[in-house]
């Protein structure tokens, strides 16, 4: 079967397109036939060596994935041939940048009915990130109030359908060419960053500050004033500290992503119910993928793109 993987970390050039073996699903696993991998900036950071995941080389990036199960491995219950599923894979773990991938069957769930099958690649993590800043982490709940803070990316855009859809206010933070977007996500409040102090702009604090863009440290430490006694800071940039303030109870906390194979199935029904739109902004051919990862590395990939094999 056509795969990308590559054989040691480095430049976007360490990717291949090889013919590797088609592997068997050991037990509890299945085979799928790939409809799509998702592209996501841990792809870039684990190719570059710069995330401390464990992969094992040469590895196939592509941890969301939809497809078609083909194969099925001992033990597996609920999961027939030919089921159309979307997952978010162990990391470390190949990934679906390839014809076909075996995953584990705790990983898989029913894809949504209401999309392509191969767009239901681009939801897994990225959805799930999404709720778990918000809900898991920031604790957020009806009447409350959030500072979304980037949230014209992918999961920012997640970020606010899931919290105007619980009753949460949101302000959020984009710059000209994702403001559209960003309100018709549902944001109840639009900031122009690049023109506007947020220290001035916020006129009430909020319970949950939640970051999804790479500021400055003492940028996101003056943020902090904005979030109320009690409440929460949370960010997704794992490279940069998350500040708080002990003084008035605002705790911190960093969020990297983790499977919830129950909650990626609530997901899926809050798509097919029409309370959750998914995104996808590009869909490329694998053979594609390298030049991705080059954009990636730029600076340049903006949106979501999924990788058709």
């Amino acid at each position: 079967m056509k795969a990308v993987l590559f054989h040691e970390t480095g430049a976007p050039e360490v990717l291949r397109i090889e013919d590797i073996e088609k592997k068997v699903p050991a037990a509890g696993e299945v085979r799928l036939r790939v409809a799509a991998s998702a592209f996501n900036a841990a792809d870039n950071g684990m190719r570059a060596g710069l995330l401390p995941i464990p992969v094992v080389l040469p590895h196939v990036p592509g941890y969301d994935i939809s497809g078609t199960v083909e194969a099925i491995g001992d033990g597996v219950e609920g999961i027939e041939l030919g089921d159309r599923m979307i997952g978010f894979l162990p990391m470390e773990r190949d990934g679906g940048a390839a014809e076909f991938v075996v995953a584990p069957a705790e990983s898989l769930v029913a894809a949504p009915t209401s999309i392509p099958l191969a767009d239901g690649a681009a939801l897994p993590s990225v959805a799930l990130t999404a709720w778990q800043a918000l809900f898991d982490e920031g604790r957020l709940g009806a009447g409350q109030r959030v500072l979304i803070v980037g949230a014209g990316g992918v999961v920012g855009t997640y970020a606010i359908q899931l919290a105007a859809r619980a009753g949460v206010y949101v302000v959020a933070t984009a710059s000209p060419r994702s403001i559209d977007a960003v309100r018709a996500a549902g944001a109840d409040e639009v900031i122009d960053h690049t023109a506007t102090d947020l220290l001035t702009a916020v006129d009430e604090q909020v319970d949950v500050l939640l970051n999804l863009a790479p500021l400055d440290e003492q940028q996101f430490e003056n943020l902090v004033a904005l979030v109320r006694n009690g409440g929460t800071v949370v960010s997704t940039t794992a490279f940069l500290p998350t500040p708080g303030d002990a003084s008035r109870d605002v705790r911190a906390v960093t969020v990297f992503v983790l499977p919830n194979r129950a909650r990626l199935a609530e997901l899926v029904s809050l798509v097919d119910d029409g309370q959750l739109t998914v995104e996808v902004t590009r869909r490329i051919p694998l053979a594609e993928l390298p030049a991705l990862h080059a954009e990636a590395s730029a600076g340049r990939v903006s949106g979501k793109v999924i990788v058709i094999p």
